[in-house]
């Protein structure tokens, strides 16, 4: 006898793995807790977590969105300012750290560092500077819509009961004193790069796991019932700050979302870790999911992920009949193309 012996299929790389196609595996999800039908499911993350949302409301989840886009907006200019791609206006949140910040500005507090920043005599939003494209006519204008989005983002803490959260980067910018992360390298979309005034800094695993573990107690102060959702984005990373290879730099930030994850959710039964990444990035697929540029997912690799998570939170109604919407993910962290060669 060994400790090996009685073990499922699941647990061997030829059963689980080798055997398996990405297209039909099963067992390798299996849910913590359930998703009743009256749960309101609030979605955030990186770049891969806008893939998320439709099919949740296309199966009969009633996923949140607290800012909607005013009726007279066109899909395409929607998008561009930020509405329909969370359950909120808050744009992408890249980091776990960015996450525990926006709790703590809507729930105590916190005063973020530059909260304006400006280009060519228009002003950002330097918290979620993408989410107006050309900027708006005045730093007290920022300021005003950022009230107005915080007061949502506490309803949003107050009223969620599942959170489905996309880990996507380990590398940010902070201001001098370490005490505010942006989500964007100031000088990509507005702001102005000042290395006196800005640093970098790459998260590791007990600061993610510090960071997340922070966020579960902040929201719980308010909604002691929320449940969370984590997956690690399979998306890599456009450009490194490390000076190192980009490759390295990505696998080096999974693992340590991977890792961080993974701690959380085996010590909180009310947080749970979806596989999303291990179906896209890792050999189990053999790249299939992922576009010619290595990168960004295809549609085929969100409905594979999706069908997995449906095998274990089935859906609750049938599925409309609607085509998906075609489209790529909105991400600022493209724009760092731009400054490559």
């Amino acid at each position: 006898m060994t400790p090996y012996a009685d073990l499922p299929e699941r647990c061997f790389w030829k059963a689980g793995v080798a055997r398996s196609d990405p297209l039909t595996v099963s067992g390798l999800y299996s849910r913590k807790f359930e998703i009743r039908p009256t749960d309101k499911i609030a979605t955030a993350g990186s770049c891969f977590a806008q893939h998320l949302s439709w099919p949740l409301r296309q199966h009969g989840y009633r996923v949140m969105d607290l800012e909607p886009p005013p009726p007279w907006l066109d899909k395409s200019t929607q998008r561009a300012h930020g509405f329909g791609l969370y359950s909120a206006r808050y744009g992408n949140i890249y980091t776990a750290r960015q996450l525990l910040q926006l709790a703590r500005e809507a729930l105590d507090g916190f005063a973020p560092a530059d909260p304006v920043w400006s280009r060519k005599q228009r002003f950002y939003d330097s918290q979620r500077p993408g989410i107006d494209p050309t900027g708006v006519d005045s730093a007290e204008e920022v300021l005003a819509l950022r009230e107005a989005h915080l007061d949502v983002v506490r309803t949003l803490l107050t009223q969620m009961n599942v959170f489905v959260f996309t880990l996507g980067l380990t590398e940010a910018w902070m201001d001098a004193d370490r005490s505010t992360v942006f989500p964007t390298a100031p000088g990509t979309i507005a702001g102005h790069w000042d290395p006196a005034r800005y640093h970098f800094h790459n998260f590791s695993v007990a600061e993610v796991v510090d960071d997340l573990r922070a966020f579960r107690d902040v929201v719980r102060q308010i909604n002691r019932h929320f449940r969370m959702i984590l997956t690690v984005s399979p998306v890599g990373l456009t450009a490194t700050a490390t000076d190192g290879h980009v490759l390295l730099a990505t696998t080096r930030a999974k693992a340590i979302l991977r890792a961080a994850a993974g701690e959380v959710s085996d010590t909180d039964e009310g947080v749970d870790y979806f596989p999303s990444y291990e179906l896209i990035a890792t050999p189990f697929s053999e790249g299939m999911f992922y576009c010619p540029g290595k990168r960004l997912v295809k549609p085929e690799g969100v409905a594979a992920v999706m069908r997995v998570f449906f095998d274990q939170h089935p859906p609750l109604a049938p599925p409309k009949s609607d085509a998906p919407p075609e489209h790529d993910a909105v991400c600022e962290e493209e724009l760092l193309e731009a400054f490559g060669p």
